[in-house]
C-alpha cells in the first residue's frame, strides 16, 4: 500500500478521514461528564487508538496528516474556541507521542485551493465532497456532516498538494467518475 493521506478536523464536532480506496469517516471521539451540568469531552483515550489504528494500517507505505490549523474568529464564543484550540492541542499531541508525520493547513489554504468560488456557509463543504466523491454522499447526507466534508477536502488537499510537490504543476483535483475515465 502507498501513501495514506488522512485530515482531522479538531473540533469537538469534528472529524477524521482517511483517504483509502473510499473515504473513511470517523466523528471525534467524546464523552459526557455529569456533574452539576452534564457536558461533552473529547475521548483522549479512543482519540489515541483512531490515530494508531491508522498509523497500523499504513504500515511502511508512511502516513501523512493534515490537522486544520484553527484560531479565534470575530464573533465566536469563548467556550466554542478554548474547545476548538484544546481539540487541536490534543490532536497535535496525540500526533506527536504516536510519532505520526502531520502538517498544519490554516482553512483558508484548503478551502481556498478545494472550494474557489463557492460560498463560505458551512454547508458548501458538503455540497463540493460530494460533487467530487460521489460515493460519500450516505455519509455526508446530513447538513451537521459538514466536519466530514471539511477533513475530506482537507486530506485531498493535502494529497494533491503533495503530489504537486513531487510532480510540479500536477495541482489538480478530480472527483472519482474523472479518476476512473483519467480525464481533466
Amino acid at each position: 500500500m502507498g501513501m495514506i493521506y488522512a485530515a482531522i478536523d479538531p473540533g469537538l464536532d469534528g472529524a477524521i478521514c482517511v483517504l483509502l480506496d473510499e473515504p473513511k469517516f470517523e466523528d471525534a471521539p467524546t464523552l459526557l461528564i455529569k456533574g452539576s451540568k452534564t457536558r461533552r469531552t473529547f475521548n483522549i483515550g479512543v482519540m489515541a487508538e483512531i490515530i494508531d489504528e491508522i498509523s497500523m494500517l499504513a504500515g511502511s507505505g508512511g502516513l501523512l496528516v493534515g490537522l486544520e490549523a484553527v484560531h479565534a474568529m470575530p464573533g465566536q464564543g469563548v467556550t466554542s474556541m478554548f474547545s476548538m484550540g484544546y481539540g487541536m492541542g490534543l490532536w497535535e499531541g496525540i500526533l506527536t507521542t504516536l510519532r505520526v508525520p502531520y502538517e498544519k493547513i490554516p482553512p483558508q489554504r484548503w478551502k481556498k485551493a478545494m472550494m474557489d468560488g463557492q460560498g463560505k456557509e458551512k454547508d458548501a463543504s458538503r455540497q463540493v465532497a460530494m460533487r467530487l466523491f460521489p460515493s460519500t454522499i450516505p455519509q455526508l447526507s446530513r447538513k451537521r456532516d459538514h466536519n466530514r466534508a471539511d477533513a475530506l477536502l482537507m486530506a485531498a488537499y493535502l494529497q494533491a498538494h503533495r503530489l504537486d510537490r513531487e510532480h510540479p504543476g500536477s495541482l489538480g483535483i478530480k472527483s472519482s467518475a474523472e479518476r476512473e475515465n483519467n480525464e481533466i
